[in-house]
């Protein structure tokens, strides 16, 4: 049974929480420090969180206004995605948590009382109500690896990141249609090591392309923030190699990942 939409919303506060945790404390030059993605700092990776709950938030309370922002976005993407972690740029640290802080909440806010059923635009086709706090939940998740990479710091794996892991599932197809690529159509059995202890498995328990192992691993895969390689991923068949090695859970263009070898299993 899927989650209920309070309980979805209750995890991607959890999300903002710990990675506000994180970074709170940093000094200022602490935010200034490089984070695997190229070019951007801690600074712009809370910048850019802080700009989508925003826009988020505008998508749930003012279609129309979302719709004249998309539009932007559609006739520069490039030019629009920098303007993400400008705005980010050009604040101090503490209004640009303040910023972050503050949209995170209005979002959590629009969200109260929400139709499960809704339909909300987004930058792709419109998305349920409940995949879109889910894939909210997972971009934070996302961008906050790449702060605790940064910092080299750990984080403990979390029962949330069962969201993930579905979104890495659901979008096997998308991870192909990006590419110019035809999906296959044969399935993959998909066997995780959660973070309580259970297995969480999808698709058929006889097919002969397999991915099994620890669920962290698995996201961090999906999400780009890990190369296949440097897992403890078990992967065995020709579609499930190849799937892993260009998963991609999210939308925009093609990404390309992290290199082997840049992360130590």
């Amino acid at each position: 049974m899927p989650p209920s939409l309070p309980d979805l919303c209750a995890d991607l506060r959890a999300e903002h929480e710990d990675l506000d945790g994180l970074v709170a404390t940093l000094p200022d030059d602490g935010w200034k420090r490089p984070t695997p993605a190229e070019g951007w700092s801690i600074r712009d990776q809370i910048g850019h969180l802080a700009f989508f709950d925003d826009a988020a938030r505008t998508a749930l309370v003012d279609p129309q206004a979302f719709d004249a922002h998309l539009e932007e976005f559609r006739t520069d993407p490039v030019a629009a995605m920098e303007r993400t972690v400008a705005s980010g740029r050009e604040l101090s640290v503490d209004d640009l948590l303040e910023w972050w802080r503050r949209a995170r909440e209005e979002l959590l806010a629009a969200l109260d009382g929400l139709d499960p059923d809704t339909r909300i635009p987004w930058y792709g086709p419109p998305m349920g109500a409940r995949s879109f706090v889910s894939a909210r939940l997972m971009e934070t998740w996302a961008h906050g690896q790449d702060v605790v990479d940064a910092l080299g710091a750990r984080r403990p794996a979390t029962h949330r990141l069962r969201h993930i892991a579905e979104i890495g599932m659901r979008t096997r197809g998308w991870s192909y249609i990006v590419r110019g690529m035809e999906p296959p159509e044969a399935d993959i059995r998909v066997e995780l090591a959660a973070p309580g202890g259970e297995t969480w498995e999808w698709g058929d328990p006889a097919a002969e392309n397999r991915v099994r192992g620890d669920a962290l691993d698995f996201c961090l895969v999906v999400i780009q923030r890990r190369h296949v390689d440097d897992t403890a991923l078990e992967v065995s068949g020709p579609l499930a190699e190849e799937w892993m090695s260009i998963a991609q859970a999210f939308a925009g263009g093609p990404g390309e990942g992290r290199k082997a070898g840049e992360f130590a299993r």
